[in-house]
């Protein structure tokens, strides 16, 4: 029974491992070409910049989230010390990536949501 739930989850972290590398290819090729975009548009906002990082960001925290889906799996069964730390170091790093990132597009909605001041734009 031990050896069946070890091939399964074994199969299971190569899919999920599969998934991470596709979900982070996909979205640095995209932030790359649309990086490259708008550095090279001289019209380009500070505005337009950022919200290619903060949607390269998003992807960066859906491929360490299935990532870590993949470490509780694999450490699940038998967890040595190496792969508890592993575990820990990625939950870490998606927790302080969602929260900067949360923070981010909060203030990106603020700033959009800002009622405009009439009197300074006709100055």
């Amino acid at each position: 029974m031990h050896e069946w739930l070890v091939a399964i989850t074994d199969g299971t972290v190569l899919v999920i491992d599969t998934m991470v590398l596709v979900v982070i290819a996909t979205g640095t090729i995209q932030a790359f070409v649309q990086g490259l975009r708008v550095m090279l548009l001289p019209s380009a906002t500070g505005h337009e910049r950022r919200n290619v990082w903060l949607h390269y960001a998003r992807w960066l925290v859906a491929g360490l989230t299935f990532q870590l889906a993949a470490d509780i799996l694999e450490t699940s069964l038998a967890p040595s010390w190496d792969e508890l730390v592993r575990l820990a170091t990625v939950a870490l790093i998606r927790t302080l990536l969602n929260f900067f990132l949360e923070r981010d597009l909060s203030e990106v909605r603020r700033r959009q949501f800002k009622p405009v001041d009439r009197k300074s734009i006709s100055e």
